[in-house]
This record gives C-alpha cells, structure tokens and sequence, in this order.
C-alpha cells in the first residue's frame, strides 16, 4: 500500500508542500520582480499562492529575492513561509535549492506526526497554470520517491512533484536557471506525467510582450 492510498487528504494536504519560486528581478521587464506584477488584481505571488492552496497544499513555502522586503510589505501572504534566497540573482536553481532546504526537517502539526515528504513547485511567472492542473500533479503523490510533472500535449513542464528523497540530488545539481532539468533527466523514466493541457496554459511572463497575457 502507498503512502497516498493510506492517508486522507488532510494528512495528504500536509505532506505535499507548495513550493513557489518568487525569487525573480524581471531583468526583461525592466528590472520590475515578477512577484509584484498584478493579475486579476492581485500580486502574481498571491495569485500562485492562492492556487497552490486551492489545489490542497496546506503548507506553502515562498521563496523571495529581489525586493523582497517590498514583497512582504505588499503582499497577502499570510500562514506562509518566506524564505530569503540572497543568492536570486544566480537564477532559479538558488531558489530551488533554498526552498528545498526550508522543506527539509520541517516541523509537523501538533499531533499528527507528518512533514513534507514532497515539494509540488511552481514558477511566479506562470498565471496561466492554476489550481486545477496543480491539484492533478499533487494528486499523482504516492510517496517520498515520487517524481510527477505537468505535461502539456506531451511536453513536460510545470508544476512538478518532487518527492523529498530526491532534495538532496535536486539540489546538488540545481545552478544557473536550470532548475530540476538536470536531474530530472537523468531520471526521465521515473517521472510519472499528468496531462494538463486541457486545464492550463504554460507561457511565461518573460518580457514586456508578455504582459498582455496579465489582466
């Protein structure tokens, strides 16, 4: 038996964490952080933190960079956890690996015994990637060695489940903006994919043309 199939979704809820990476300075936006671009009008970071909870994670860790003591005055991020990656303008992998590290160890709610045994990741700049594709992904969850992607027509992408028995690897590779992509390739076939293609769109809010997909 799984470690999904013998807990109720509370407990599930517990030990898939969200993980957002809002570390990002925008360079290609003019230097403006895309956790404080708006959407909907909200923070794109209350918009992605709003998801995760939506898709059921009840722990949700936020990794922040640039500006981001502006981010935490602006943004309703209440019963989350910050964490300051002073190392954001090395790209995406620094964040991955600060939030990972913020996971490892984490307490557990009083009583019941259960830290995060996976880290569902999300990207700040993608709004077109919401709760329900999220929700797909976590709910693929099996156990601490569980790795699940997104796909879209295919293609792997966005969210991914990284079960926490492959932090430490994840970590030791993830430099530059690379991110999980190292790794993930060299085990592509344990990698359980979930169409979502149907349920979100993956663009990236990258430069100024990109902004027309912001409302």
């Amino acid at each position: 038996m799984t470690d999904n199939e013998a807990l109720t979704e509370d407990q599930v809820g517990d030990r898939v964490a969200g993980l957002l990476l809002a570390a990002g300075g925008g360079r290609r936006l003019g230097g403006r952080p895309k956790a404080l671009l708006e959407h909907r009008g909200h923070l794109l970071v209350e918009h992605a933190v709003g998801a995760l909870r939506a898709a059921g994670c009840a722990r949700v860790h936020v990794v922040l960079g640039a500006r981001a003591e502006d981010v935490r005055a602006r943004a309703a991020l209440d019963d989350c956890v910050l964490v300051d990656n002073p190392d954001w303008e090395q790209g995406m992998g620094s964040s991955l690996r600060a939030g990972l590290h913020s996971l490892t160890g984490t307490g557990t709610r009083t009583g019941t015994g259960t830290g995060a045994r996976a880290a569902l990741v999300c990207l700040v700049d993608q709004p077109g990637i919401g709760a329900e594709a999220m929700a797909r992904v976590r709910g693929a969850y099996r156990d601490e060695t569980s790795l699940v992607s997104a796909a879209y027509a295919g293609v792997r992408g966005h969210p991914v489940l990284l079960g926490a028995a492959h932090w430490a690897g994840i970590a030791a590779t993830a430099t530059g903006d690379r991110g999980a992509r190292a790794y993930l390739r060299e085990h592509e076939a344990e990698i359980a994919l979930v169409e979502c293609g149907d349920v979100a769109r993956p663009y990236d809010i990258d430069t100024e043309a990109d902004l027309v997909h912001l409302e």
